[in-house]
Parts: structure tokens; sequence; C-alpha cells
């Protein structure tokens, strides 16, 4: 492991600083007060007291994270020479016209209580139009319990559990009564079968009846929810190819195409608005719509067009179940698709080869450097699987001998990679920086088990939007908590970034966090840029790092150049779309 990823005499100085911090707050205090009092001259003789606090302040940088201040200062050397040039400034003025102004008053009262609830531990809030309410204003100390998960009803859990028990008691009898009578859509023939591995004298069973015994007498009842294969983009509106079986929902087939029905007037109970309505049950609804492909013309060249789903019979649904946070799903040839079509003219789909061998392209270079300015950090690696950051990077930065402080709703890509580093790992409650703050303390002064030595780093890891949950972190407080104890911070964006803060520059820029306070910051290509892939942000030394040691750079194969493209054109249209500018000059 390279040097600037092991201080080992971090923690160690930690202790020092806590010892000191009394004195140094009195030496504070005493210098404010000289310089209150004196004149010019005494404030010349107190030279000496500056001193020792720059020297305080050294130590103190010391435990900071890596390379933040000499990030911070190369970052704002350049961005202040070339502050004109710089596509992604904050300009002064906005679009003016904000028809969402209402919606955005209210999304920021509620972010207002979240923020109060799960990082204040507040049971009341109140908002700034709220001042004149003085019960309110009482309340607002009230404290809620350090557990604050949210609870799932009684009724609702013992229904679901008596769900549960009704469906595994019918399997079972399913199956006793499918040996004992020997038929059954599961029992497989074995002494017929085509298949040598059926042949249990030489072969061992591949799966056991309880293996998967879920899948055939749970899940394949309600197997028409899941994997429902669409024949349109996944904009806000989707049509839903419909599907039909016949042996229980074990397998599943598509309906045929319009044109198979028997006359106009059925083709027109499927397809004709005005048919279906509410007062007449007996009709098909109007939300059966023919599939079609999204560009038509093309179709129309292919000799095999029936076989893509043209005019098979789908529904018209609402989508809410893509990450198309930005709507680039929806008019992607008006937006991104030109510039993504036009560059497979020079570079193939697929490198066919990893980062560190062929497999990096010009586009590639371009989406780290726009990645890099974006987040105002030195250095930035793209990897192929948003999953696969987290899940080889985090191996790669911790090892043996390292702590890793997780928070407990993070995603199971971070839970993933942090079991696969062989770090020992630390859960803290969800946004409860007190209850990390005590973690910290207690693993610096307790060490490692057993052996009492001190780790040799210790690693926060929290998420800027909790996907499962909705909720945003309190990263303010735990960049605070990390800075007091010398820890690193690992910041995972998948959801935060390009959707969330004023420029979509994520929960940093939401919180009003410098991202130089920040050590490695993660996220995804596939929510808010219509692409795939993911990203690690950082200083240069640990991106050159990460590009020789990450397994997602060494071994896996590079992100598509088309893909490369997508992500560049989401963020020259996102750029135009927020500033009315254009992303370069």
């Amino acid at each position: 492991m390279a040097s600037y990823l092991k201080p080992k005499t971090r923690v160690r100085q930690v202790r020092q600083l806590l010892r000191l911090t009394n004195n140094n707050k009195r030496n504070d205090n005493a210098g404010e007060d000289n310089s209150k009092n004196n004149n010019e001259l005494t404030d010349a003789n107190n030279s000496g007291d500056d001193d020792g606090t720059d020297q305080t302040h050294a130590n103190t940088e010391i435990l900071s994270t890596s390379s933040s201040s000499a990030t911070s200062s190369l970052i704002s050397s350049y961005h202040g020479e070339e502050e004109e040039n710089d596509p992604f400034a904050i300009v002064d003025e906005v679009l003016q016209d904000d028809t969402y102004a209402d919606v955005r008053e209210l999304l920021e009262k509620l972010s207002s209580q979240d923020r109060s609830r799960y990082a204040s531990h507040d049971a009341t809030t109140t908002h700034p139009d709220d001042n004149n309410n003085e019960s309110s204003q009482k309340q607002q100390h009230i404290r809620q319990p350090k557990n604050h998960a949210i609870e799932l009803p009684i009724f609702a859990a013992y229904t679901t559990y008596f769900g549960y028990a009704v469906l595994i008691l019918c399997g079972h009898i399913r199956d006793l009564f499918a040996k004992i009578v020997g038929q059954g859509r599961y029992l497989r023939d074995t002494q017929n079968s085509p298949y040598p591995s059926d042949n249990l004298g030489w072969y061992a069973p591949l799966l056991s009846s309880w293996e998967n015994f879920y899948t055939r007498r749970l899940y394949h009842r309600i197997q028409d929810c899941f994997n429902r294969p669409i024949a349109s983009n996944p904009g806000a509106q989707i049509h839903v190819l419909e599907r039909v079986s016949d042996d229980g929902n074990k397998t599943m087939s598509l309906l045929g195409t319009l044109q198979d029905l028997d006359n106009d007037q059925q083709r027109r109970d499927y397809t004709d608005p005005a048919v279906g309505n509410s007062s007449n049950r007996n009709k098909i609804s109007s939300y059966f719509v023919e599939a079609v492909n999204i560009d038509q013309q093309q179709q129309q060249q292919q000799a095999a067009a029936a076989t893509t789903g043209q005019g098979r019979v789908a529904r018209a649904c609402l989508n809410l179940g893509s990450y198309n946070y930005l709507g680039f799903a929806d008019d992607w040839k008006e937006t991104c698709g030109k510039d993504v079509l036009d560059s497979l003219k020079d570079l193939p789909i697929s490198t066919s080869s990893c980062r560190n061998e062929f497999g990096t392209t010009k586009l590639h270079r371009e989406v780290e450097q726009v990645v890099a300015r974006f987040l105002n950090k030195e250095d930035a690696l793209a990897l192929n699987m948003g999953f696969n950051t987290n899940c080889t990077t985090i191996p790669a930065l911790t090892s043996r001998g390292d702590l890793l402080i997780s928070d407990e709703l993070n995603h199971t890509s971070i839970v993933n990679g942090a079991r696969a580093s062989g770090a020992a790992i630390r859960i803290f409650r969800h946004n409860d920086t007190k209850h990390l703050e005590d973690i910290l303390r207690q693993a610096i002064i307790m060490g490692r088990p057993r052996t009492r030595r001190p780790w040799n780093k210790i690693m926060v890891i929290v998420e800027g939007i909790y996907s499962m949950e909705g909720e945003y972190c309190d990263l303010s407080n735990v960049v605070k908590v990390c800075k007091k104890f010398g820890a690193y911070i690992y910041l995972d964006e998948a959801h935060s970034i390009g959707a969330m803060g004023p420029t979509g520059r994520g929960c940093a820029e939401y919180c009003g966090v410098d991202t130089a306070d920040i050590d490695i910051m993660m996220g995804t290509f596939t929510k808010s840029f219509g692409a795939m892939g993911g990203y690690i942000a950082g200083s240069k030394d640990v991106i050159s790092f990460l590009r020789r040691r990450c397994a997602g750079s060494a071994y896996h194969n590079s992100l598509s150049p088309a893909v490369c493209q997508q992500v560049i054109s989401s963020f020259k249209v996102r750029n135009i779309t927020l500033y009315n500018r254009p992303l370069y000059r």
C-alpha cells in the first residue's frame, strides 16, 4: 500500500490533539483578549503566540484528510487563472422564470424537517415562515431516542408473515401430492431426459427441493409482475408487452399482434380510447396500445420487424422504475443521439480490453476530465459498472489492519466491497453523528482488538441519498466529526450527483460542504446522465494508485466509447439547460 494511503502517525497524533484541545482554546481566548486591548506595538510583540497557533494548525492539518489542503490550493489557483473559461462556473443570472418555485419551497420545508429529525434528532421543527408559532418553537428542543428507525406497523407485519406462511404451507402440500401421485409441473423425468446431468447415478443434483422451493412455489405465482419486457424507450410513459401463461406462470409467452385478432371490432376494443370506460366493465380498457419501436422508419426497412415487437399488444403504463432523473430517456434523439451515433464512426462499440491495456480512448480521458472539473477534484477514474465501482474500489483502498465505519443503511455494493477488503467493519446508526463520534473515539483509544495497536487508517463511508429510504446524508456534520478525529471520508453519490444541489453537484453542494474536505467521491452515470458505469474522483495520487490496483480498472472491460460520449453530451445538455450557456467555448 502506498505511503499516502497509510498515514500511521495520524491516529497516534489524534490522542495528542485531544489532550491539547483545552490548552489551545485557552491560548486562542488569550490571544483574542490581547488583540482587543493592546495597540499595534503590542500586536507585534505577540507574534510568538501566533507562531504557537500556527504550529497547532499544522498538527491539525496532519490529522485532516490526505492532500485536501494541497488539492484545494491547486484547484483554486487553477480556476482563479481560468475562471472565465471554466464551463462549470456558477453564473450570476440563472433562468428567471421558475414554474416550480412553489414545489421547490415545499421540498425545502420537507428537507428541513427531515434534517431536524434524522440529523438533530428533534421531534418537531419549524420552518422560517413559521417563526411566529411559539408553541412549535418551544417543542423544538424535544429529543427523540437515538434509535430512530422506521418501525413497521404490527398489523402489516402480521398479515405479511401470515401470507408467507400460507404460501409455504400450500407449496409443501403441492410438493407432497406431486411425489405421491407422480405428476407435477416441477417434476423432471430423469429416466427419459435428454440431458446427461439428469442421470443421478453419475451426477449429484444441482439443486435440491429446498434450495429452489421459493422460486417454484412463491416467486412463480407472481412472476408476471417482474421482468416485464417493454417496447418503447424507458421514459415517463412506457409500453409494456403483455404476457400470458398456460402452466401457472412457470413459463411466459408474449401475446400476438393485433392483426391476429378476428375482426376490426376486437382491434377497436383494444386500442380505441372511447371503448373500455368504467361504465362498461365487459370491454377491455383503453390503455392497451399497439407496440411499435422507437424508430418507425427504421422498422419499416427491417425485414424481420415482427420479431422486434412491432404490432404486439402492449399496455401503456406510467414508468416509476427507471433512473431517469433528468429525462434523457424521453428525448434522447434530440439531446444526445447525434453525438453518440457520430462517435461510432471513429471508435468501436467496445474496446474489448481493460483500461490498463488497450481500453483507454480519448473519450475516456475527456469523461474523466469533465467529471474532475465538475466536482472540483484533481483527477477522476471512469469504470464500467456502478455496482462494481464500490465493490472493487473499497478493497483497493483498505485492507487488513484498517477500520471501515459504515452507515447502517448503505447500499449492498458498499457492504460487499467492505467485506471483500478484509478490513474491520463498524456500523453506526443512520445519520447519527453522535454515535459516529463515539465509535471513532473508542476506535482511536482502544485500537485493534487483542493487540491494541493503532489502526493503519480509518475510513467513514456514507451515501449522498440512500436509495431505499430516499433520505439524504447529514454530510456537513459527518465531515466535521471525521475532520475532528482524522478519518477519511468516502462519499457514494450514485443517486445524488446530477439531481441534487442548485447546480447538480450532489450532496456536497446541497449541504454546503467543500469537495476538498471529501477524500473519495464515488458516483454513477446511470441515474442522471442516461448512461452506464461509475466514477471515482479524488487527488491525483489516489486516482493514479487506483488505476493500477483497482480490479475494476486493471481487469474489467473498459467503458464503451459510445457510453462515454453519452456522458459528455449529457453534461453539455445539462449545463445549457441550467445556465443557458454552452459547455465548451
